[in-house]
């Protein structure tokens, strides 16, 4: 398994937003699986916390991901640090109640976990989400520092692959079997598989379309409206030559359309601020329906990075005091 390193800021890039989408469809699929076959139910708060090792890895953490967001505290005996960073990690696994799981890995037992994650040092702490693991933090951190990192993971989790966590109850038994908890199907899962799929094949029309049909019968419907939003960015810088954008876009300042591509491709390289500050700056420059177009096309781009991110929050902002 070869870890895959991912932003929790709203980075975009064409990669990372197929990956997205592919994780998120394998992580409802495992979830469906385990239903069927009589899957997890509430848990021991002891059980929040696990020792794993190399051959109980795609069980333990891999597949657990499907469900919750995996912390994986890499240490050693002899680690000095790790005996300061372990049991804070251990102490918020239990206070944030099943929202993330802790995975103890003893390096010195597991080497080539620890080559395949590229640990150059310990402790280093990593996440696995929905089978995708990103780098958290290495060395010693506060608490602070980290709970923060947490919350952002829990809200990666929730937002971009519907892992709401496990059920813990503080009277079932440490190991137990615990009772099915069958999670139902919903409306429009068939659709949102389906748009899935058509990104994965490169068919970004059938994704757009498949998004736009689960919006059809649900507006509110946030996964699709991230989908489409991400499906249809994918669509427009298709093809295009990078180069000749940004040239255009150095040259014809007061062009809408070549800011308008130019940001797109901001977006997707992951230069998010620069992206928004673009439009920005042309809706100070423009009016009447330029400025609205602008203004749309900035909406949409709020729509890939997430509402709730601090450079869109602070983006809404700068807009509002651009348009009044």
């Amino acid at each position: 398994m070869q870890p895959r390193n991912m932003s929790m800021s709203g980075v975009v890039d064409l990669a990372a937003v197929k990956a997205a989408q592919e994780a998120k469809a394998k992580a409802e699929q495992a979830r469906a699986q385990s239903a069927r076959e009589g899957g997890a139910g509430a848990i021991s708060p002891a059980d929040l916390v696990i020792d794993v090792d190399e051959a109980g890895f795609e069980r333990d953490v891999l597949q657990r991901s499907a469900e919750v967001p995996v912390v994986i505290d890499f240490w050693a005996e002899w680690c000095e640090p790790c005996k300061q960073l372990s049991p804070v990690l251990e102490r918020l696994a239990v206070e944030y109640n099943g929202r993330f799981l802790l995975a103890k890995i003893d390096v010195d037992a597991n080497q080539m976990l620890m080559q395949q994650f590229g640990i150059q040092g310990i402790p280093a702490v990593f996440a696995v989400v929905a089978g995708q693991a990103l780098p958290l933090f290495q060395g010693a951190a506060g608490e602070a520092q980290i709970r923060q990192t947490l919350d952002q993971l829990v809200q990666v989790g929730e937002q971009r692959f519907g892992l709401t966590g496990l059920t813990v109850d503080p009277e079932a038994e440490p190991g137990g079997a615990p009772e099915a908890s069958e999670r139902p199907a919903g409306p429009h899962d068939g659709l949102l598989e389906a748009a899935v799929q058509a990104l994965d094949s490169g068919d970004l029309s059938g994704a757009v379309q498949a998004y736009k049909n689960v919006l059809n019968e649900d507006p509110g419907n946030e996964e699709a409206k991230l989908g489409l939003a991400q499906a249809e960015l994918l669509q427009r810088v298709q093809g295009v030559d990078p180069q000749q954008v940004r040239r255009d876009a150095a040259d014809k300042p007061a062009d809408v359309q070549a800011q308008i591509a130019a940001a797109d491709l901001d977006l997707v390289g992951g230069h998010v601020e620069d992206a928004f500050g673009r439009l920005i700056e042309t809706v100070q420059r423009t009016v009447g329906d330029d400025r609205d177009t602008v203004r749309m096309r900035l909406l949409e781009l709020f729509e890939v990075v997430g509402p709730d991110d601090p450079r869109v929050i602070a983006a809404r902002r700068a807009l509002a005091r651009a348009l009044f």
